[in-house]
Order: C-alpha cells, then sequence, then structure tokens
C-alpha cells in the first residue's frame, strides 16, 4: 500500500515538473522572444531526464500515459494500475498548469497556457500521422533503455530525455509534440481550450502500443 502511494505521487511530481517546466518555457519564450524552439525542447527534455533520475526507482518513471499504456499492452503493469498512474499524472499535470496561469496571470503569454495545437496548414490526420511517430520512437527508447535487461540502465535518463528534446525539435510548430496525454490536457483544463485533444489522446496511445507491442515481441532477448 506504501509503495503503491509512493509511486502515485513520483508519477504526479515527475508529470507535474514537465508541465511546470515545459510550459513554462512556452511562456516565458512568448514573453521575452529568448528561448526559440531549442530552448523551449531542451526545457521539455530536461524535466523529464531530472524525473526520471529522481523517480525512476520508485515508479518506473513513466509520467506520460501513453508510456503507461505501452506497458499495459505488453502486460508489464495491470489496467488497475496504469489508470491509476493515469490519475496521478494528470493530476500532477493539471495542479503545474494551474499554478503556471497564476504566475503568468496578466502577463504578455499566450492565454491557451501553451496547450499544443495542431497548425492548420497540415490538418488533423497528418497531426495525428506526426504525434504517433513521435511518440512511437520515445516509447521505442523507453524500452530500449529501461525495459531491456541489456541496456545501461544508467543512461535511460539522458536517452529518453534527448528523444524528447528531438522530437520537439522536429514537430514542434507542427504539432506541439505533445507526446503525453497529461501535457496536453493539464493546460487544456485550466486554459478551457480544447481544440484538437482527442488527438493528443489518439495519436501518442496509437504510437505507444505500437512500439511497445514491436520491441516486446521482436527487440527483446527471449529464454531458450
Amino acid at each position: 500500500m506504501i509503495q503503491g502511494a509512493r509511486s502515485l505521487l513520483a508519477e504526479a511530481i515527475g508529470t507535474f515538473g514537465l508541465v511546470f517546466f515545459g510550459v513554462g518555457a512556452i511562456l516565458q519564450q512568448q514573453a521575452t522572444q529568448s528561448l526559440g524552439t531549442t530552448g523551449i525542447a531542451l526545457a521539455h527534455g530536461g524535466a523529464i531526464m531530472i524525473a526520471i533520475y529522481a523517480f525512476g526507482h520508485i515508479s518506473d518513471g513513466h509520467f506520460n500515459p501513453a508510456v503507461s499504456f505501452g506497458m499495459w499492452v505488453t502486460r508489464r503493469i495491470s489496467i488497475q494500475k496504469m489508470l491509476s498512474y493515469w490519475v496521478a499524472q494528470l493530476l500532477g499535470a493539471c495542479m503545474a498548469a494551474w499554478i503556471v496561469s497564476a504566475i503568468y496571470q496578466g502577463g504578455p503569454v499566450d492565454v491557451h497556457l501553451g496547450t499544443p495545437l495542431i497548425d492548420p496548414t497540415i490538418g488533423p490526420m497528418t497531426g495525428f500521422a506526426i504525434e504517433a511517430i513521435l511518440t512511437f520512437f520515445l516509447v521505442t527508447v523507453v524500452f530500449g533503455v529501461a525495459v531491456d535487461t541489456r541496456a545501461h540502465s544508467s543512461l535511460a535518463g539522458l536517452a529518453i530525455g534527448f528523444t524528447i528534446t528531438a522530437d520537439i525539435l522536429m514537430g514542434g510548430t507542427l504539432t506541439g509534440a505533445a507526446m503525453n496525454p497529461a501535457r496536453a490536457f493539464g493546460p487544456a483544463l485550466v486554459s478551457h481550450y480544447w481544440q484538437d485533444q482527442w488527438l493528443y489522446w489518439a495519436g501518442p496511445l496509437a504510437g505507444a502500443g505500437a512500439a511497445a507491442i514491436l520491441y516486446d515481441r521482436f527487440f527483446l532477448a527471449r529464454r531458450a
């Protein structure tokens, strides 16, 4: 019971950090024009790297409903644990978005709190594909460095953090490169801005499921 509570708190705090630092960086860019896409990407990647090194040994370091979904479809966690992780992750994201909103209230920033949305020039289906592909690579790396016992687990935080950074550098201006339903949901709830929200669940869950199944069935070493 105590360990379960610790895991949920770790997931909530880790996801809080992702939204707090990630959305905070977006609002800093809007207010000062000093960070650019690279700075925003590094803030998101760095936040996840910090969370993994701080809490990965406590909760396995999901901090993303899509990652938890990948663990569930490969039977590494139960559906009850997946859903409890989702609740913790969403609560952490919402709390962070609320605090960032309070910090920047009345400032020269986006009223949507950096809620990701699809560039209208690409359309929702292309946006779905981008989010699915970006999340596919994220979850592939998670399995490669944190699940596969042949990997050097001490590098997990760096590898996953840099994957998020690379994903945002590629897709940040196209979809916001959320790769994480909680990252999209928290700011959307606080700012009451729900445009394209379905896509930030459907795309990441599809990409995560595909990556998890592929790695589990084709790349993991099996006992003879």
